[in-house]
């Protein structure tokens, strides 16, 4: 067996040490609403989008550059890889339990790409994007295209692709900060990040993620020759849509997108929310001061306090 060259070793120590290092939890990560999971599990769809502010330094650094909340994104697939193959099934529930039926497929970096169990994220901010009126054919076809790179490895061709990362990204400037996330990826059509997998299956059944529209004139109305010489009837301006590349598509995409809906599912108490029964620990004084609600009381008259 051939030895491994001395070069080659060194370049996947770096690569591991710099992954390693970007990979690090941020001690100062804060999730501002609890998760309640079970209502998690009951609200998603297949086919949904998962967005995730990460507790990383390189999430931390994609945040900056997109100028956003989000720094990572997943596709919700349910039971979906429990069908079809019952050795995976089998292996997936050994492996996840119950969690097995609320499964996730992301793109993660040293890992690949992956299945995860929803309750991975139960403690991140995460938020829910839904595609609207999005086929039932094509919700399948988008399932498969992402089940289909299950286990493709995070191919990193050049130690620049993590080394950036560790540059001051206030530095970048920002009609650049969107080109840095994709400067220097390999040819090989693997994303750098996860997004870049989603936004590709979206891409190939025709369904707009942030698309580039321009309107253009689609010449006059069919009807009589007199109305448009009046000028009465005129067709409204056609849009002509075009995909932007995949590997520039990131998770601020799906959350600015006007197809995909943003769905709230974290109530932690009744749907029909009372804000007037919330306990406030930091309530003002005045509040904290204030009479309840539906009580009535007699107010003294300024005036009967006056001496003489």
């Amino acid at each position: 067996m051939a030895r491994r060259n001395p070069l080659h070793r060194l370049r996947h120590w770096v690569i591991a040490e710099c992954t390693r290092l970007l990979t690090q939890p941020l001690a100062t990560y804060v999730q501002r609403v609890p998760n309640n999971i079970d209502k998690l599990k009951r609200t998603l769809r297949t086919g949904d989008v998962l967005l995730v502010e990460g507790n990383q330094r390189i999430s931390q650094v994609i945040r900056y550059l997109t100028q956003s909340s989000w720094s990572h994104c997943a596709l919700y697939v349910g039971d979906e890889l429990l069908k079809g193959d019952p050795q995976r099934a089998a292996a997936l529930r050994a492996r996840f339990g119950d969690d097995a039926n609320h499964l996730l497929i992301e793109a993660e970096s040293g890992a690949g790409v992956v299945a995860s169990p929803l309750a991975k994220y139960e403690r991140y901010n995460i938020r829910i994007c839904r595609p609207q009126e999005l086929h039932r054919d094509d919700v399948g076809a988008v399932l498969a295209h992402v089940i289909g790179h299950l286990g493709r490895r995070y191919n990193v061709r050049h130690i620049w692709e993590l080394a950036r990362f560790f540059f001051p990204v206030s530095l970048v400037p920002r009609r650049w900060r969107r080109a840095a996330l994709t400067f220097g990826t390999s040819r090989s059509g693997r994303a750098v990040i996860c997004s870049t997998m989603i936004a590709d299956a979206f891409t190939r059944v025709g369904y707009p993620i942030l698309p580039e529209v321009v309107l253009v004139d689609s010449g006059p109305a069919p009807g009589p020759a007199w109305r448009r010489w009046l000028g009465y009837d005129r067709a409204p301006p056609a849009a002509r849509f075009r995909h932007p590349s995949s590997a520039a598509i990131t998770p601020r995409d799906f959350d600015l997108s006007p197809y995909f809906e943003v769905v709230k599912f974290n109530h932690l108490g009744d749907p029909r929310l009372d804000y007037r029964q919330i306990v406030w620990e930091n309530a003002p004084a005045d509040a904290a001061a204030a009479p309840p609600r539906g009580r009535l009381q007699r107010l003294r008259p300024a005036f009967l306090n006056r001496s003489g």
